[in-house]
């Protein structure tokens, strides 16, 4: 009697799941790279419709062969994270969570939209930013010390609002932007340098209006009140040096900044690493 060629007991095995072990994802145009059981550890979530009950041809691709899912691919990130091992961790002080909390209803994730409600804020809709603009009960000077207290340590004078010379009011103005550079084989230095897609805003709307003027776009807050604080602003142009320029003709100085970056694909023919990163600017006039 013959004995079963383990070859082809092997293929049948692995012909009964199409999907392979090792899955390439293009969310939004970022391309993560993950384990099918990690994509399935969640059973009844859109994730887990996609790569069990779906067979693999009837679902998008690009034009690489990756499996395409056309939503935000900054914020899949942390999907992916609370696949792994149904956690949520959030960087401080995260200004998206109503974004997320939106994509969690769409990747079917109830337990991860019951993590992300209860720090919503009682004013903002589920459709808003939350954490974009301070609440109108708060005093600005209550915003700027809950949000820049260790650069308030470094320059007591900025706690006190005081007015600075020629009556222009001191105060502080962030900026930030998401981005994304590349870095050669073995970090060559001719890689090619940072891509900023938007300049976001975040301050004082009557000090982002005087330092900025015409070039602030104020499409995403236009009703916010001289003296209250947002951060839905951002500028028409992409240059991060012409905005340090109009802050340093403003009289304003830079006190703090900080950024993170993470790898989200390596080129397949040239070896060069594509890097997403978020940086931030604190700008203080005295």
């Amino acid at each position: 009697m013959a004995l079963a060629d383990p070859v082809s007991c092997a293929k049948g095995s692995e012909d009964s799941n199409p999907f392979p072990d090792i899955i390439e994802l293009n969310v939004g145009g970022q391309v993560y790279i993950t384990r099918h059981p990690t994509l399935v550890s969640v059973p009844g979530s859109l994730l887990w419709e996609m790569f069990t009950q779906k067979n693999a041809r009837s679902l998008a691709r690009d034009s690489k062969g990756r499996f395409f899912v056309d939503r935000d691919g900054f914020l899949f990130r942390y999907i992916l994270d609370y696949m792994r091992d149904q956690q949520l961790v959030l960087p401080e002080h995260f200004p998206e969570r109503g974004r997320l909390q939106r994509e969690a209803e769409y990747f079917m994730l109830p337990e991860l939209v019951k993590l992300l409600v209860p720090k919503l804020s009682e004013q903002n809709s589920l459709g808003d930013d939350p954490c974009q603009s301070d609440p109108e009960e708060l005093s600005p000077g209550a915003d700027t010390a809950r949000g820049l207290s260790s650069a308030a340590t470094a320059l007591p004078s900025a706690v006190s609002g005081a007015a600075g010379t020629e009556g222009r009011r001191a105060g502080f103005i962030t900026i930030g932007y998401r981005g994304s550079y590349t870095l050669g084989r073995d970090s060559q230095t001719d890689a090619k340098f940072r891509r900023v897609a938007r300049i976001m805003v975040c301050g004082k709307t009557s000090l982002a209006k005087e330092v900025f003027g015409d070039t602030l776009n104020e499409s995403r807050d236009p009703d916010r009140p001289p003296e209250k604080y947002t951060s839905r602003y951002y500028l028409k142009f992409t240059f991060l040096e012409q905005a340090f320029d109009k802050l340093a003709d403003a009289g304003f100085h830079m006190v703090a900044c900080n950024s993170t970056g993470t790898c989200a694909f390596a080129h397949e023919q040239t070896d060069d690493r594509i890097w997403t990163s978020y940086t931030e600017y604190v700008f203080y006039r005295e």
